[in-house]
């Protein structure tokens, strides 16, 4: 099917107009008299439609809104809140398809990525589902008689979420959806860049709680330059808030929020590695380096950015992978076979260009790759050659993120090497290794192994299962969403103390006499 039909017919699925309403605050904004931002489809630069953005007047009424449906939301049992994701996430079922396809033309995810992505959504409602049953607090012992001793958590009311373009829409999933079933409400302001799939899946989303006759819990707001998420950042009617994006705006957000010592939970850039053993399975090392470089032209948080690659295998793993990104199929995501699409915008082009540039000056040497490409039919598009550079730790360029399918190989001869280069980047989100030795494993999985948040072995540095916590350490911020217990920073702990005896006993044996 060709893109001007695929456009026409998940437009109309999903309720895509010409312009549409940028702000939701239970009601759709009107567009009248609104500017409006035109989204570009990276995939060929054709204009998909306008968003009339939220102003700076729309946010107070917001607020209090939220506010309000908090005082309805929070009151209701958790065990019936979890219904309400459940019907949600069967919802977004009825979905997968159209909306993947919106992520696709809006962002330049391949099929299967954007599909996967809205599957991602309702995955995270089913771990809702269940979470609503079990949002346990420990009993504690007491050390005076006739007191119980124990803590239970609390929601805080009005969480912000501020999401980036490459996850437009699970990224909101695993905060929203898990801080809603304990009793939040949230506000979202996602990248202008993705506002047109996120404007669907509140429609979607929202959908639900009109039908049971609830106030609205998703709260959507987009803009185009940040200053929304600013005054989310400093507002003191948001104790928590989610940020995804850049270490330089991630530390402004941070700043402003622990001024007014708010919560915030923090998801910046990555710089991930893969170590490469020479008792690793070469098969499962070649797939699991290509795809974690590769996989959304290189614009995950947990691209495999670097290659830390044993001298052993040196020459002949390398020359399997040069071989790879050779042949590797860039063009129209829509389109059977494509692994690569597009990058974001023409300002992404432009950064991977100047990284090469960079880490050529540097001493880097350029492998293959280095062409931004023109794609016939989408001469539009913002399309880039994968490139591998050979390098070294201390070239400065290995050091930063670039959200572009760049790939720096590293050569190491001893494990402890390979480690000491992994932890020398300033960010800490995924880790691998590849190896069959299980010492060298173990090693990695170790204290004085990965520093990052997250650690595979024998599987790449893309991807993460919702089951398990996301986040990572240093300067990529610290933060923790989706899965295990993740879900206790979207509440409040509360330590319960209830003496049922007839006396006052006090803690420590201390006395007091009246």
């Amino acid at each position: 099917m060709e893109f001007a039909a695929i456009k026409e017919q998940i437009f109309a699925d999903l309720g895509i107009e010409a312009i549409n309403a940028g702000i939701y605050d239970g009601d759709w904004g009107s567009i009248t008299g609104r500017k409006t931002l035109d989204i570009q489809s990276p995939i060929n630069g054709e204009k998909l439609a306008a968003v009339a953005l939220a102003e700076d007047t729309d946010y107070d009424r917001l607020m209090e809104k939220a506010w309000e449906s908090y005082s309805v939301w929070s009151k209701i049992p958790a065990p019936q809140r979890g219904s309400i994701i459940r019907e949600i996430g069967n919802e977004l079922s009825k979905y997968k398809e159209t909306l993947g396809l919106l992520v696709s033309l809006e962002v330049g995810k391949t099929r299967i990525e954007g599909m996967g992505e809205v599957q991602e959504m309702i995955d995270i409602g089913d771990f809702a589902v269940g979470l609503s049953r079990q949002l346990y607090g420990v009993t504690i012992a007491s050390e005076r008689p006739h007191h119980r001793l124990y803590e239970q958590w609390h929601p805080y009311g009005v969480a912000g979420v501020i999401t980036a373009f490459n996850f437009p829409c699970a990224v909101w999933s695993w905060n929203a959806l898990i801080a809603a079933v304990i009793g939040n409400v949230i506000v979202w302001k996602p990248s202008p860049n993705a506002s047109l799939t996120a404007i669907a899946t509140n429609r979607i989303c929202s959908r639900i709680l009109e039908r049971h006759g609830l106030p609205p819990i998703f709260f959507l707001m987009v803009d185009e330059r940040g200053a929304l998420g600013e005054r989310l950042a400093k507002d003191t009617r948001v104790p928590l808030l989610s940020f995804t994006g850049s270490i330089r705006t991630g530390r402004q957000v941070a700043q402003q929020v622990s001024a007014r010592l708010g919560r915030t939970i923090l998801e910046l850039g990555g710089n991930n590695a893969a170590i490469v053993s020479d008792k690793a399975d070469a098969e499962i090392a070649l797939r699991g380096v290509a795809f974690g470089a590769l996989a959304t032209a290189g614009q995950r948080c947990t691209t495999t950015r670097r290659l830390i690659l044993h001298a052993g295998i040196y020459d002949e793993f390398l020359g399997k992978l040069t071989r790879v990104y050779q042949t590797v199929k860039v063009g129209n995501p829509l389109e059977d076979g494509v692994l690569v699409g597009p990058l974001i915008n023409r300002g992404a082009v432009d950064l991977y260009s100047a990284a090469i540039r960079r880490a050529v000056d540097e001493g880097g040497r350029v492998l293959c790759g280095d062409e931004v490409m023109t794609i016939p039919g989408y001469e539009g598009g913002h399309y880039v050659r994968p490139t591998l550079i050979e390098g070294s730790p201390d070239m400065g360029i290995v050091c930063e993120e670039t959200f572009a399918p760049i790939l720096y190989v590293l050569k190491y001869s001893a494990l402890d090497e390979a480690l000491q280069i992994h932890n020398s980047v300033p960010q800490g989100l995924s880790s691998a290794i590849f190896t069959t030795d299980l010492r060298e494993a173990e090693a990695f999985l170790s204290v004085r192994g990965s520093d990052c948040g997250l650690a595979n072995v024998n599987t790449g540095t893309a991807g993460a299962e919702i089951g398990g916590a996301f986040g990572g350490e240093k300067e990529t911020g610290g933060g923790r969403e989706s899965g295990s217990d993740a879900w206790k920073a979207y509440a409040r702990r509360q330590t319960v103390t209830i003496n049922y005896g007839a006396e006052l006993p006090l803690a420590q044996g201390v006395r007091f006499e009246v």
